[in-house]
């Protein structure tokens, strides 16, 4: 990556403190020309790692080293051996699980924020950590269109955003669960979260967290186009009431993992009102999208509820990890959370925002930083742009799918998610022999395709169809990746079939 210095030799050991500003300053240079090559030249490398489990730690030591090496030395292996074993998820060709993207403002952010190394617990502590968040999620709760009254808070991902939507809901029925718990309490009746089964695994995990146990969760079936049943939801809460359970808490989602289907937000909005329900909505990958107009017809109905979490690092150029939680009554969440030792305590007081008030972390990095600068030098305009043109490239695909007599949709494609599967016919076939090929085909044809390390694709089961899932998200992916993504797959395909 650079020149060694003439003191780093063998058996160099840096002086007591911290590397030189002289060194400093070189290698940063250097790590950032190696940084601004490796991003402008990324489609060089495979994307999917090409390694075998084990491999890069057994060329990595057992035992860490007795004196400091020389940077040069530490740079040189992060070529030799890092890099190898990545899977490269800035590549414009990661089409896997939700494609993502970081971005140069993102990256200075990063870098900005490890220079600072704040702990953002106190205003005192971390006055600009505190006081950017509340600018940068208000700026960015303007361009998504949601009421003035949503308070935000930056968690580090949805699974941990949605778990304290969850948290907050539960002290908002004030059966002082935070003082005496759930545990050996006659008085407390089985309490009731739902969620569609098309829902994240995050929020299964969030009620085993919160104690209140996976029975607590009622999962909603989902339609035909994979959107949770209202219908049916309202049927569950009310068989559950009769039956002594306490419903609290529905959970709606615009953008599910699986398919990108967006739950009736505003019949479920009815129902939680009616029942008087917390409703959170995880947008955590598509939340992004409503900051175009065009596609704010999708998040109706958010704005009536409690909560809502997106992940500017998955669609909005920001690099992981940062997630938003936004909501109405910042106060739950507080009551749920807010424990101030003597040591914590300042003379601000009820005057300022102390972040370590409204999580179950005491010490925040600074992540507001990084978004505050992406969204300053995209604007609103450069990021709708953007993911406009996402959003165009998945309908552009599912055309080319569409218009295939070997290609089927497998679900809608309302932002940049394409869910898909090969479908050649075969005459005399029974339906049960059908499916099984087809499943076993289409695996065959991702892991043809990933195995050629042009592109990543992934996979999930709508239904009772194996299907490919051709995610679109990254800043530099182009008409041309997916022209070679649709060109790799019918190449498998003429192969296997």
């Amino acid at each position: 990556m650079t020149k060694i210095s003439e003191n780093e030799v063998e058996g160099f050991a840096p002086p007591l403190g911290d590397m030189s500003e002289e060194d400093f300053r070189r290698f940063g240079h250097a790590i950032v020309d190696w940084i601004a090559r490796y991003q402008n030249h990324i489609e060089d490398y495979p994307v999917l790692a090409q390694v075998e489990p084990g491999e890069l730690r057994s060329q990595l030591p057992a035992s860490p080293p007795a004196q400091g090496e020389a940077m040069e030395e530490i740079l040189g292996d992060v070529d030799r051996l890092i890099v190898p074993a990545l899977t490269h998820w800035n590549h414009p060709a990661f089409f896997a699980l939700f494609a993502t993207s970081t971005s140069a403002p993102g990256i200075f952010g990063e870098m900005f924020s490890a220079a600072f190394d704040v702990k953002a617990m106190l205003w005192r502590t971390s006055p600009a950590a505190t006081e950017l968040e509340e600018v940068a999620l208000s700026w960015l709760r303007q361009m998504m269109n949601l009421p003035e009254d949503f308070g935000g808070l930056i968690y580090d991902t949805a699974s941990v955003s949605s778990m304290h939507a969850i948290a907050a809901a539960t002290e908002r029925l004030n059966l002082r669960i935070r003082e005496d718990g759930m545990s050996g309490r006659p008085d407390l009746p089985l309490l009731r979260v739902y969620s569609s089964d098309q829902a994240h695994s995050s929020i299964e995990k969030g009620v085993i967290t919160l104690g209140l146990g996976q029975r607590s969760l009622r999962k909603i079936p989902s339609d035909a186009e994979f959107r949770m049943d209202a219908q049916a939801l309202e049927q569950a809460i009310e068989e559950d009431k009769q039956n002594g359970v306490l419903p609290f808490c529905v959970v709606a989602t615009i953008g599910t993992t699986s398919s990108s289907s967006v739950d009736p937000v505003p019949a479920i909005a009815d129902i939680c009102a009616k029942n008087s329900l917390w409703l959170h909505v995880d947008a955590a990958y598509a939340g992004s999208a409503a900051v175009l107009p065009e596609m704010r017809n999708f998040f109706a109905g958010c704005e009536r509820a409690d909560s809502l979490a997106t992940n500017p690092h998955k669609w909005l150029f920001t690099p992981f990890d940062l997630s938003v939680l936004y909501c109405r009554d910042m106060e739950s969440i507080r009551r749920a959370f807010s424990l101030v030792p003597e040591y914590l305590r300042t003379p601000e007081g009820e005057s300022v925002r102390n972040l370590s008030d409204y999580g179950i972390q005491l010490g925040r990095r600074f992540r507001a930083l990084k978004l505050w600068m992406v969204l300053r030098y995209f604007g609103h305009e450069g990021i709708a742009g953007r993911i406009r043109e996402h959003c165009r490239l998945a309908r552009l695909f599912a055309s080319w799918v569409e218009e295939s007599n070997d290609w089927e949709l497998v679900a809608p494609v309302p932002f940049s998610l394409v869910c898909f599967r090969a479908c050649p016919k075969i005459e005399n076939e029974t339906e049960e022999t059908r499916a099984a090929r087809l499943d076993a085909l289409n695996e065959a044809i991702m892991h043809g395709v990933n195995s050629t390390g042009e592109v990543y694709l992934s996979h999930t089961r709508l239904g009772d169809k194996l299907s490919l899932r051709l995610s679109i998200g990254n800043i530099r992916t182009t008409e041309k990746h997916i022209a070679r993504a649709w060109e790799l797959l019918n190449e498998q395909l003429n192969l296997l079939k």
